[in-house]
């Protein structure tokens, strides 16, 4: 029997559908892909859930930076949690990260309690702590359900020999491996790091239906098209289903 799980990480209803059909096991709901994903809104996450069926990972972020957050913005967070767990989240993805480059263990230990039964994934705070084996200690204390990783490195094959660590003293925690995880690379990466969790967003651009086009005008990043829009894409999210069923 086949024990691989795919994620796919999405921000629009047309890619939880996309990656539905495809084969993805479950989503992570976000906004903002293109700057690392935000939190999403409630009615984002109810359409999702109704129209995909799929187990749904929400994503708690206030903001594009580094995981050191406010008061305030830590109060925001709370909320958002309490409400998306209350609306049905099968699990809450966040983390906090102290100025030096440990965890949060307050903050952590706060939103761990106000999920209740629901399911807690540390994410790629992870990725930017100060000593991977020390968080991942003190996620098995905390009981963290699964930890969003590349390996520390900006991509997971190239943190994929950090990732193999991780695994082998992960106990009961889920490593998710993610990061330039796609369908040309997922066999190499299930063969190194021995992981079962892959997670992907399997974007595509895809051209704005607008016509007539501003110039000179950036409503966000200048470096963007303000016409280009990034969904998953179905065919590669079916492609890695494969790979996985095939392992």
């Amino acid at each position: 029997m086949n024990h691989f799980i795919l994620e796919a990480c999405v921000d629009n209803i047309a890619s939880a559908k996309a990656a539905m059909r495809g084969g993805a096991d479950r989503l992570e709901l976000c906004t903002g892909l293109v700057v690392g994903g935000l939190t999403p809104g409630l009615p984002f996450f109810r359409q999702v859930k109704e129209q995909t069926g799929l187990r749904t990972h929400v994503l708690v972020r206030p903001r594009f930076g580094d995981f050191c957050y406010t008061d305030d913005e830590f109060a925001v967070m709370l909320e958002e949690i309490s409400a998306l767990v209350q609306a049905g989240a099968d699990a809450i993805v966040t983390g906090f990260l102290l100025p030096d480059g440990n965890l949060d263990l307050t903050k952590m230990e706060k939103v761990r309690t106000l999920c209740k039964n629901c399911r807690l994934t540390l994410h790629r705070a992870f990725d930017v702590c100060a000593d991977p084996y020390r968080a991942l200690e003190e996620a098995k204390t905390l009981g963290i359900d699964t930890i969003l990783t590349s390996g520390q490195q900006n991509s997971a094959v190239e943190g994929a020999a950090l990732l193999r660590d991780l695994v082998q003293q992960a106990g009961p925690v889920e490593i998710l491996v993610g990061s330039g995880v796609k369908s040309g690379n997922l066999r190499e990466l299930a063969m190194k790091t021995g992981a079962k969790s892959f997670h992907l967003s399997a974007k595509k651009e895809k051209d704005s239906a607008m016509q007539y086009r501003k110039a000179g005008v950036s409503m966000g990043l200048p470096m963007m098209s303000e016409y280009t829009i990034f969904e998953t894409d179905e065919a590669e999210i079916a492609a890695a289903r494969q790979i996985l069923e095939q392992l």
